[in-house]
């Protein structure tokens, strides 16, 4: 989900009356409020989200939103589908449909979804580099051992990608639950992990993506991440 950012000269002709080489009088002359502060460059860069004011009028107003949802069951990670309930379907939000989805979950798997019309934020929450454990708490047809734990640290070999997964944290609960973190998300990663051991998934919850955490929200229920949620911190 790509955000588009201009110059503020290209912003200004693409969106008002004047043209680029307008811009530098309008700066000089103190018309353009970028933020609350006045602009001091042609050159300054306005973001999807930049609040833009000319001679009073408001230019662009755009605010970003961060969402989290608990997802139930049969609850397709998706913004549109004909057939199943869509995550957006459970949102009440005025800027529901501006919103994409940062990590997907399977039909079945159940937890946190994030959501947000912030291109630049959901790119550093997915990327690789950014290194942030995704948490689920995992039901299983048979018992678990101490052996599941060694093997998941060193990393899977999956020969269809020809990858070996990242070392990966395994907490056994119980003889049929286990809390797993990874840090990254290859397709169907946490089944596959346990199908090494011909060990069948049963029910898998995401609790966690980074330090953001469903806590106590309902099944089937959203709200807005804080202010110190959405600071994604580099892990190293």
């Amino acid at each position: 989900m790509k955000s588009k950012t201009y110059r503020l000269d290209r912003f200004i002709s693409k969106h008002s009356a004047f043209s680029m080489s307008d811009t530098r009088y309008l700066v000089a002359q103190k018309r353009i409020l970028l933020d609350g502060h006045l602009a001091h460059s042609v050159q300054q860069t306005v973001t999807e989200f930049t609040h833009v004011v000319l001679d009073g009028h408001c230019l662009k107003d755009k605010q970003p939103v961060y969402l989290m949802l608990n997802k139930p069951k049969g609850v397709v990670s998706a913004t549109k589908d004909t057939q199943h309930t869509t995550v957006l379907d459970m949102i009440q939000h005025p800027q529901k449909h501006e919103l994409h989805i940062v990590g997907r979950l399977d039909l079945n798997t159940t937890g946190l979804v994030l959501l947000t019309n912030d291109g630049a934020w959901s790119r550093k929450v997915s990327l690789p580099e950014t290194k942030l454990a995704k948490t689920y708490e995992v039901t299983l047809a048979k018992p678990l051992t101490d052996e599941y734990i060694a093997v998941f640290r060193e990393g899977i070999y999956f020969a269809y990608e020809n990858i070996t997964t990242q070392p990966a944290c395994l907490e056994i609960l119980s003889r049929y639950t286990a809390r797993l973190s990874i840090i990254e998300g290859k397709y169907h990663q946490v089944k596959r992990m346990f199908g090494f051991f011909r060990n069948q998934v049963v029910a898998l919850h995401r609790v966690s993506v980074g330090h953001i955490a469903l806590g106590d929200l309902e099944q089937g229920k959203s709200r807005l991440l804080t202010m110190e949620e959405t600071q994604i911190h580099q892990m190293h």
